[in-house]
């Protein structure tokens, strides 16, 4: 463990020596949220396959998944921050308390999402689905409801295991999962029929719905593999989480938690929100445009995981040397980890704009669906790199325990500007909107203005608690 804590005072490193720092934690969070992600590209891919209509309820049913659990994620992830300062102070059984308490967090918060997802109906009066797809969006999110706890107490195990330098065990889950999930959602999406000795065994095809049972399904194996491995392995044993149980809720472990996990959830449910409420808006316009919007989502998704990786291990980073009272290096890290991500943001959006025929190929070959994602991917690559500058910049912020400014930006940039600016091109309401601008594309020009602003208004106070934090740290 020591090996992730240098020493106070040791040589300030370059900005390819923090490279290499943050690429150590970033590749098995990479890989990691790859697995994660290939989830719903496996979804998207083999719906795609199935029917037109599922495929539209996919995206509409997976935007209000996402916004649900994504906002719960993000106040249950504030065990980061809070056990990364604690690790980089050695306080390791203090440490290993705030995984405890953020799974009862992560229960509690269950429950309210849970009662979401079963009764989904603002969602789908936001959307307006046609009846056949918002009865496929109910099955679907059902399935999900059961997925829900175990995702939930499976980001605690996640966020503690980064917090501590320790990545490699989440991504060998995540990888496991996923073999899991392929033949899983196979299965359930096309069905299968065999002969046997016994007569016919039939399972049927479910369709969409078929993606949110195989989910639940993987979701709880994986987390009782988490337990497990909590239980048994002996690096655990410092943080003082292999003695019994889960120890009982503490109310000021908790309070400090929700403290900042609040603003955390809001910045990220805003941030979650303000991109997958564009599916409800475009299902109006049917369910072609919305098939179009979900393989762009998708591949947007994709493109996310490397900066996501990066901003965890340079929050990860920053915390740990917070928490070793470090905070020229701290504050080094995390400015070079913002310019690391914007860097390969850049090439990675140019690549996939440059290869967005064969990418859209290795989706679909339904040339209407084609027709419909197409235009939408130069704004994809414009959207990856200020998606990429906010999520280091907010990463960061998390790191020094700062989440409260980042949700007045984020309401502003990405509510204001993105959603509600959205919905007025996209709809033509003022009547000058031009016509390549309507529709789908409207939303998407006006959400990468507001994550645009976003990013520069969140680079902007991090430089600025950066270089507060160096005077205040100065002779």
């Amino acid at each position: 463990m020591s090996a992730a804590l240098p020493a106070v005072g040791a040589a300030r490193p370059s900005l390819i020596a923090n490279a290499r720092r943050i690429a150590e934690l970033a590749w098995p969070v990479f890989i990691g949220q790859l697995a994660v992600l290939a989830f719903s590209t496996i979804d998207t891919v083999m719906v795609a396959r199935y029917a037109a209509l599922d495929l539209a309820a996919l995206a509409v049913g997976s935007a209000v998944y996402i916004s649900v659990f994504v906002g719960l994620m993000g106040v249950v992830l504030a065990v980061g921050p809070i056990a990364g300062q604690l690790f980089g102070a050695r306080k390791l059984p203090e440490a290993g308390q705030q995984l405890h308490q953020a799974m009862w967090l992560a229960l509690g918060l269950s429950l309210a999402g849970c009662v979401l997802l079963v009764f989904p109906q603002p969602f789908l009066a936001l959307s307006r689905a046609q009846p056949e797809v918002a009865a496929k969006v109910r099955a679907y999110l059902i399935a999900l409801a059961f997925a829900l706890p175990p995702a939930l107490l499976f980001t605690a195990f996640r966020g503690f295991n980064n917090a501590v330098s320790r990545p490699k065990i989440v991504m060998a889950l995540q990888l496991g999962a996923l073999l899991l999930k392929l033949p899983l959602n196979a299965l359930l999406v096309f069905g299968l029929t065999l002969a046997t000795p016994l007569g016919e065994l039939r399972v049927p095809a479910f369709g969409a719905p078929g993606c949110g049972i195989a989910t639940a399904l993987v979701m709880s194996a994986q987390m009782l593999l988490a337990w497990r491995v909590l239980r048994r392995d002996p690096f655990y044993r410092p943080f003082g989480l292999q003695a019994g149980g889960l120890t009982a809720p503490q109310r000021a472990s908790l309070a400090g938690l929700l403290r900042l996990g609040v603003p955390m959830g809001l910045a990220i449910g805003i941030e979650v929100t303000g991109f997958t409420f564009m599916a409800f808006f475009i299902s109006r316009l049917g369910a072609t445009p919305v098939a179009g919007h979900q393989i762009a989502v998708n591949m947007v998704s994709l493109m996310f995981m490397m900066p996501l990786a990066l901003a965890n291990a340079t929050g990860t980073l920053v915390a740990q040397r917070i928490g070793a009272d470090d905070l020229r290096d701290a504050r080094r890290i995390g400015w070079h980890g913002l310019q690391l991500g914007v860097l390969i943001a850049a090439a990675m959006g140019a690549s996939v704009y440059l290869l967005r025929e064969p990418l859209m190929r290795a989706y679909t070959h339904d040339a209407v669906i084609v027709a419909a994602a197409m235009p939408l991917l130069a704004w994809v690559m414009l959207f990856h790199i200020a998606d990429a500058a906010q999520t280091l910049a907010s990463f960061t912020l998390r790191a020094w325990r700062i989440a409260t400014v980042p949700v007045i930006i984020y309401a502003s940039a990405i509510w204001g500007v993105g959603l509600g600016g959205g919905f007025v091109v996209a709809f033509n309401v003022t009547g000058l909107t031009p016509l390549a601008l309507r529709g789908a594309q409207g939303f998407w020009s006006a959400a990468t203005a507001g994550l645009t602003l976003a990013a520069l208004g969140l680079s902007a106070f991090l430089l600025w608690v950066l270089r507060s934090q160096t005077r205040a740290c100065s002779p």
